[in-house]
């Protein structure tokens, strides 16, 4: 046990902020307000929370958090009351330890309603404070590291059952890999003793039979990394006989048919070095495939880094390893807590946001009937990460949570998912629609002359699914636009009585700046490049043919339909609505509302950066869509144009956007020299196609140097618009 000296010494060692004399004083207060009270083991109740004080320490958090640590049971368990601890310690640890604090002072029908009302009400408080949780995870960590002194088989079993279904998913969710390993192990000693018994028994065997196995394939991979001119810091360990165990129940299989009981992490300077390392070991050391994920270039939701991969290794062992920086492995270790650390500067509000899955649990605490509802709700919101599905042949497939037959069929064999028709799921035909669960069999049925269908994108789920839908579509949509587009330009040559040879697309295609002729048709039949900028690419000083042209659209008001209201579904009649400036929102565009207090909602294009700030408050975030059948009206779209310095340069682009029947309402330039001036300009325009006409037209000028949309915040005071819904 930490005494109270080493303790002072140790979180002053790593946080010269600490304040020594009321954690001092913390440390008396949790002696005499605990008395003589003894815990199950025998020990002075207080040394528990002076262990779980140290346990915080050693992950080298705040000394605030310390204090709280000392002081988590004082009002449940003693006289002390919040007023009393607000008093001595200040109204912030005050917060964190009635966090912490169970309710035991409430009665309650029954140990499941307590229980769910404890995790009720400590949910809300990690919410608002991560350290709240951090110290709840020492204080159940260290509980069941003396769990073997309790009596009750029962209670045992309560408790010990708790922590594996809540607590260990917690710790994972916040990154405390260490933490959360040893509750898993704990609780599987108390919940399954015989089999951790074996396993461990087991294990020690195989330690005894080859005693410096570890030492000796960790001195091989440094020496052949070292070889390589990369030093490397090489730590080997057996796994726990929880991993081994829930291994074994994953893949159906015996102990003995298991080959990766030994892990090894390789330590890197940099993160570059990781594939470094990757690239060594897999040249010197056979790969076991399917057994390599690379967390490096997409981290885990709790901010997880690290390379993994399987090789058989020396002695034709089959290893697991883990290469990692030296950063990343900290984050590894102490996930959460590494970002307390005093010298990170980061605020508590800053830290709490960063985890927005305690968000959702908010929002499950708002839909549950009961706090046991809720409890039973955040347990599955734990384990949502994976599904596991079975092939006929029994073949397990691991998918999200959420999946899809269509994630499924994708997952199995990128031509099963595109030939896909139909899913029959537990011997039962169902929609491809159906959200996968834990179990199903799965049986995909194909089809030789079937495509993906556009619309799978709305329920497929993974990325290699979603990937292969959209590449289909692609290419579907291309042969229709090279299709339409051919249709256009042979029409407008054909007015002309020129040629449309290929000669001819050859020279526009060089002109308007294409690869590829299809590239110059597909652009035509997608809208994004006018027929008639082809005819003058090809024969330049040819006029334009008029005949047929449609008449310029009459001018309505800015952003509203011709019955007056704002083309936009989904809000509520009254409410106020802003086109944002910042992304300028057209007809055409995936739009999404952002409601503010006192400003109604602000309509932003999907991909707006702005949108960024508001992704840890889903409260705010409106659903709506352009009205297609209520907009006729002209909307704001911002073009920022870089123009050569030259003279009839300003009106070539005013008459481009004029003959696409675009207006100027604003011109800025935001930038001037000998060469090229930079200019902001606000076009009225119909709908987002509208637009892309207009930046076409413009691009196929010799005057224009770069043109596309602007997303910024540099406005014209008259480039919004507001309206009432």
């Amino acid at each position: 046990m930490v005494r109270q000296y080493q303790l002072c010494e140790l979180v002053s060692s790593y946080d010269p902020s600490t304040d020594e004399g009321l954690l001092n004083k913390a440390y008396v207060f949790a002696i005499t307000m605990h008395g003589k009270v003894k815990r199950a083991s025998g020990d002075w109740y207080w040394s528990h929370p002076v262990e779980v004080a140290g346990i915080l320490a050693e992950m080298r958090l705040d000394y605030r958090t310390i204090i709280t640590a000392l002081l988590h049971d004082t009002i449940e368990d003693t006289d002390a009351s919040y007023e009393l601890i607000e008093k001595e310690f200040g109204s912030e640890i005050a917060r964190l330890v009635d966090g912490v604090t169970k309710l035991s002072r409430i009665r309650f029908p029954s140990d499941k309603a307590r229980q769910a009302e404890n995790f009720r009400k400590f949910v809300i408080a990690a919410a608002e404070d991560t350290r709240v949780l951090l110290v709840k995870l020492a204080d159940r960590l260290h509980n069941m590291r003396t769990l073997h002194h309790v009596s009750q088989p029962e209670k045992r079993a309560r408790i010990a059952g708790e922590t594996r279904e809540i607590f260990a998913p917690l710790a994972e969710r916040i990154g405390l890999q260490n933490i959360r390993s040893e509750l898993e192990d704990l609780a599987f000693r108390h919940l399954s003793p015989e089999a951790h018994q074996l396993i461990s028994t087991r294990l020690q065997f195989l330690a005894e039979q080859e005693p410096d196995i570890i030492r000796e394939i960790s001195a091989e991979f440094t020496e052949t990394c070292a070889r390589a001119g990369l030093e490397v810091e090489i730590s080997g360990r057996r796994k726990s006989a929880y991993s081994v165990w829930s291994k074994m129940e994953r893949k159906h299989v015996e102990f003995e048919n298991l080959s990766d009981v030994v892990a090894f992490r390789v330590i890197v300077p940099e993160r570059e070095d990781c594939y470094r390392a990757l690239g060594i070991l897999h040249g010197a050391y056979q790969m076991v495939p399917g057994r390599f994920k690379d967390f490096v270039s997409t981290p885990k939701p709790n901010g997880y880094q690290s390379i993994h991969t399987d090789v058989m290794g020396p002695k034709l062992r089959r290893v697991e390893i883990q290469i990692r920086s030296r950063e990343m492995h900290e984050v590894a270790e102490l996930g959460v807590a590494a970002h307390w650390s005093y010298k990170q500067g980061e605020t508590v509000n800053r830290e709490g946001r960063r985890y927005n899955w305690m968000r959702r649990l908010l929002e499950i605490l708002e839909d549950a009937s009961s706090p046991e509802e809720f409890l039973e709700h955040t347990k599955l919101e734990m384990y949502q990460d994976l599904v596991f599905c079975f092939t006929p042949k029994g073949e397990l497939i691991s998918l999200p949570r959420g999946a899809t037959p269509i994630d499924f069929a994708y997952a199995v064999h990128s031509e099963i998912g595109d030939t896909c028709v139909g899913a029959r799921i537990n011997g039962r035909m169902l929609p491809l629609w159906t959200r996968l669960r834990n179990g199903d069999q799965v049986e995909v049925a194909t089809s030789s002359t079937s495509t993906p269908s556009p619309s799978w994108e709305e329920f497929a789920v993974t990325g290699r699914a979603r990937a292969s839908i959209r590449r289909h579509v692609r290419q579907q949509k291309r042969e229709q636009f090279c299709s339409l587009g051919t249709q256009q330009i042979e029409r407008v040559f054909r007015q002309q009585e020129l040629p449309c040879n290929a000669d001819a697309l050859e020279t526009a295609r060089s002109s308007l700046g294409y690869d590829h002729a299809d590239d110059l048709r597909a652009a035509v039949g997608a809208s994004t490049l006018k027929a008639e900028t082809v005819l003058q690419a090809a024969f330049p000083g040819v006029r334009r043919a008029t005949q047929g042209r449609a008449a310029p659209p009459v001018r309505k008001a800015r952003g509203r339909s011709l019955n007056g209201t704002i083309p936009i579904k989904g809000l509520t009649p009254g409410v106020a609505v802003h086109y944002a400036q910042c992304c300028h929102p057209l007809p055409g565009e995936r739009i999404v509302g952002i409601r503010t207090t006192g400003k109604g909602v602000t309509v932003h294009t999907i991909d707006c950066e702005v949108l960024e700030g508001f992704q840890s408050m889903p409260e705010m975030w409106v659903d709506v869509s352009w009205d297609r059948d209520n907009d006729a009206g002209l909307h704001i779209g911002r073009l920022a144009v870089v123009l050569a310095n030259e003279p009839g340069s300003l009106g070539t682009v005013s008459t481009i956007i004029g003959r696409n029947d675009g207006n100027i309402i604003n011109l800025k330039i935001t930038s001037r020299s000998t060469d090229f001036f930079e200019l902001l300009i606000d076009v009225e325009v119909t709908h987002l196609r509208h637009l892309n006409h207009i930046i076409a037209a413009l691009r196929a000028s010799p005057m224009i140097t770069s043109i596309d949309r602007a997303r910024d915040d540099v406005v014209p005071q008259q480039a919004g618009s507001m309206a009432r819904a």
